[in-house]
This record gives C-alpha cells, structure tokens and sequence, in this order.
C-alpha cells in the first residue's frame, strides 16, 4: 500500500496498523517485555538481555519512541529508558474495542 492510499483510510485504522507494525518484530515485543521487568535499563544494558546488537536495538528503540511506547531520559552518555504506560494502555484499549466490535458483530456459519 502506498502512503498517498494510507492516508485515505481513517486515523483510527492508520494508529491501529502502526501499532501492529510495531509489535511485527520480536526484538520489538523482546524489548517492551524487558522494560516491563526491569522498569528502567540504559539503553547499552538492554543488548546484553537480547541476542541482537546494540546498533540494532538501537534501531528498535527508535521505532518505540517514535510510536510513543517509551521513554527516554539522558543520564550522561547513557539513556535510561522506560514505558509508557499510559499509552500501552491507551492502545489496549482502542484494541480491545477494536476486537470486541469486531467479534461482537460477526456471524458466520462457515
């Protein structure tokens, strides 16, 4: 899909799919499972709990923070990183309707 038929869909369809995309990636949903267990680590630690670099959680990190997930604070040359729960908990909510209207209003006997 290009992005000039992505911007035709609504900015509801368009958080969900980027929200997706998001958790598409294991060291992404590696990543988020690590802050949820340690609350906080510095971003040269987190590549020691995962078998990725750390150009490449790097990479990941980035994506996170851009979508909102996490935090960032600068301590020197290192940044501590956290989530952000209240946006986690703003998408499960905007998931969790999104499913429940989904399932609620389909029926099919296929």
């Amino acid at each position: 899909m290009t992005n000039n038929k992505f911007s035709e869909f609504s900015d509801a369809q368009q958080e969900l799919a980027s929200f997706a995309k998001i958790f598409s990636h294991p060291a992404r949903i590696a990543i988020i499972q690590l802050l949820s267990e340690k609350k906080e680590i510095k971003t040269g630690n987190i590549s020691d709990f995962l078998p990725i670099s750390r150009t490449t959680v790097s990479q990941h990190l980035k994506e996170l923070k851009q979508f909102g997930l996490i935090k960032g604070t600068i301590d020197g040359l290192k940044i501590h990183y956290c989530l952000d729960m209240m946006k986690l908990a703003e998408m499960q909510t905007k998931y969790d309707s999104f499913f429940k209207k989904t399932i609620t209003s389909f029926f099919c006997e296929c």
